[in-house]
């Protein structure tokens, strides 16, 4: 993992290049034609919302080649426990993904080393390439956003725009106004913070990974096997913002799912919902006009010149146990997939992805370019270091104490979440070893 300032710059000038950047032809200078290519493809797709996009993608590209091309989804939260059932199999997965450093630990023996293919020559920095020593065990295929997403009609008309939010203090005092006056105003502030299956990966996940980052900030370091937990009082006090002003009570946030808080969206109830850049799909009813996205405040000196949360967790790797003619044919599926005309515009357009390659295109996705213009005016983005979590175990740690405290907010049990926190960090670090 590489350091914070470089990775900032480059995902700036790779997401800027994007918008500038048109359409590429298909690749001429395969070393090997798809058309000769004898294996087949099975994707295990991570992505639930892009799912009809690869699955007319494969027909496209079985349609054109003669190879064929299968696409699994796991369903959300399910990925680990796919994968780990489908590599089982016979026919298992020739292309699938890890989130990272961590969750490469699992299945860096199942990855092909991809020094020197041509899909690891597209990159457009190869800080963008997952290594395991010299090895290139994944490539990055997506680099995403994530914050605060709003409704900016719900906004105006609670008599506030996006330049009335500029820190914590700032939004925490439109969203407890929005609370007061939510039944003349007739909608809430948040969407209901789910922590099922489905949703608390928001919160002991992407939420976790705003004190973590600062963290590293001060420290000067990109991973640790000993968070000190050093602002997870501004952890607390946006999780509390989070609770208190939704549109359930803190203590039904168990049982609310992913589907629950974008219907809170979708329908107007409330005017913001911490979510990502891939969520466009889903809440596109909303209006592109009425779309906007913000950095998520959490209280930290200088914040205002913070963007919002911009990274990867989405590495593509090769199955290195598939046959010599699957490996072949995968690789020539995924350098299709970037360099053709139909497969830089299903990832680009359909499925709203900033690509880490040369023919990127504008996206058609309203919250990727509004994310974009925070780095167009010079705003810091905040990198994504929740590839650095120790365990799924230590996440589910940390999700199960948010959601005891938000049931019943004492210092005694936020004094769980913070033992969740770090001392789940340290248990986890150390098995890992």
């Amino acid at each position: 993992m590489m350091k914070r300032k470089v990775l900032s710059a480059v995902l700036a000038a790779t997401m800027i290049a994007g918008l500038l950047a048109g359409c590429g032809g298909s690749s001429d200078s395969d070393k090997k034609s798809t058309e000769d290519a004898k294996g087949k493809v099975y994707y295990l797709n991570f992505k639930p919302e892009a799912d009809e996009y690869w699955q007319e993608l494969a027909e496209t590209y079985t349609e054109e080649t003669g190879v064929p091309v299968t696409v699994l989804t796991a369903a959300s939260g399910e990925y680990e426990k796919t994968l780990k059932s489908e590599m089982a199999k016979t026919d298992a997965p020739t292309l699938f993904q890890v989130n990272g450093p961590v969750g490469l630990e699992s299945w860096k023996d199942y990855c092909y080393d991809l020094s020197g293919t041509e899909i690891a020559e597209e990159l457009t920095d190869e800080s963008f390439a997952l290594k395991d020593g010299d090895k290139t065990a994944g490539i990055a295929y997506v680099v995403e956003n994530y914050g605060i997403i709003y409704n900016k009609a719900l906004l105006e008309k609670a008599g506030y725009s996006a330049d009335d939010i500029t820190d914590f203090e700032s939004f925490k005092k439109v969203v407890e106004d929005i609370t007061a006056r939510k039944d003349e105003l007739g909608f809430s502030a948040f969407t209901s913070a789910g922590m099922d299956g489905s949703s608390d990966w928001r919160f002991k996940t992407h939420l976790a990974n705003l004190p973590i980052y600062y963290e590293y900030k001060d420290e000067g370091i990109d991973n640790t096997d000993a968070i000190k937990g050093t602002y997870l009082d501004n952890y607390r006090q946006v999780w509390d913002l989070y609770i208190n002003n939704a549109t359930c009570e803190p203590t039904e946030i168990s049982t609310k799912t992913a589907d629950d808080a974008t219907a809170d969206f979708v329908t107007e109830e409330a005017v913001f919902y911490q979510n990502g850049t891939w969520e466009y799909n889903n809440i596109a009813d909303v209006g592109d006009e009425n779309l906007g996205i913000l950095p998520i405040y959490i209280g930290v000196d200088g914040e205002e010149n913070q963007g919002v949360c911009t990274g990867t967790e989405n590495y593509w790797c090769v199955n290195a146990k598939a046959s010599e003619d699957d490996i072949q044919a995968t690789l020539d599926f995924m350098n299709w997939c970037v360099t053709s005309d139909e497969g830089v515009e299903a990832m680009c357009k359909d499925m709203g992805f900033v690509i880490p390659f040369p023919k990127n295109m504008e996206s058609e996705n309203t919250l990727v370019n509004e994310a974009n213009k925070y780095m167009e005016d010079g705003k810091t983005p905040v990198t994504w270091v929740f590839s650095t979590m120790p365990s799924e175990e230590w996440k589910n740690g940390v999700g199960s104490a948010l959601t005891a405290y938000a049931a019943d907010q004492t210092d005694e049990n936020w004094d769980a979440v913070v033992k969740a926190f770090v001392d789940g960090w340290a248990t986890e670090a150390a098995a890992a070893k």
